[in-house]
């Protein structure tokens, strides 16, 4: 599991475009959290906003669930180490064969960044399995979709904070949950359907918490962060 001293949440900067993104940076500290950059910003920034997060120092997890052929995914994987990301994700449900391809491309390299597999969006309720064909609990098939994985040699899984107590059991310390769907008590849920607190994801066992609205809609958000912080230390 993470060292308790390295930064744990993991802002998500879901802008339409750089301008806020950038504001918003300007008055958060790298010493304190890490930064997520999704498909809609990067999309209308490009790299050059994930090197300008680099260079100011912050952690950069590279959300954009890469699922395509072996190949492909590998050379999208290694691109993104280029940037200097700290973290980058691949859809669990690529199958085997592009999880051990991402995961050998990225070990050719001296420094890398963390590798994760993205199981069931945290959007995703039973009924909506089940309309695209995979019925039963998303916690089964996280459970599942977390073992390829881990059999890959990737480094951890996205998941909900509510199954994280079960992927920690199945898994041990070392594999890296990081959990989305992390509301604050009286936060709303908007499009969120498997939530959890802060500290209750992190007594489930979560190693780093995704948080977007409730820091980024904030009327202040350095301050929102700091109570999230404080409240995952408590």
């Amino acid at each position: 599991m993470t060292s308790q001293a390295a930064p744990r949440i993991i802002v998500a900067l879901d802008f339409p475009d750089s301008v806020p993104a950038e504001g918003l940076l300007e008055h958060l500290d790298p010493n304190r959290c890490r930064v997520k950059i999704g498909k809609e910003l990067f999309t209308r920034a490009g790299p050059a906003l994930v090197r300008r997060a680099v260079a100011a120092g912050f952690g950069v997890f590279l959300d954009l669930k890469f699922h395509d052929i072996p190949n492909t995914v590998a050379g999208a994987c290694d691109a993104a180490a280029d940037l200097g990301v700290w973290m980058v994700n691949v859809h669990a449900q690529g199958g085997p064969a592009m999880l051990e391809a991402a995961q050998a491309r990225l070990a050719q390299r001296r420094e890398r960044p963390l590798l994760i597999a993205v199981t069931v969006l945290t959007s995703l309720s039973a009924a909506d399995l089940a309309a695209i064909g995979c019925p039963g609990e998303p916690a089964a098939r996280v459970l599942g979709l977390a073992g390829l994985a881990k059999a890959a040699g990737l480094d951890g899984v996205v998941c909900s904070p509510r199954e994280a107590a079960a992927l920690r059991a199945r898994f041990g310390p070392a594999f890296r949950l990081v959990t989305p769907g992390v509301r604050p008590v009286g936060a709303a849920a908007a499009d969120q359907k498997r939530i959890m607190t802060p500290a209750d994801a992190i007594a489930a066992g979560a190693d780093y918490l995704v948080v977007g609205r409730p820091i980024t809609e904030a009327p202040d958000p350095a301050a929102a962060l700091a109570a999230i912080a404080r409240e995952i230390a408590d």
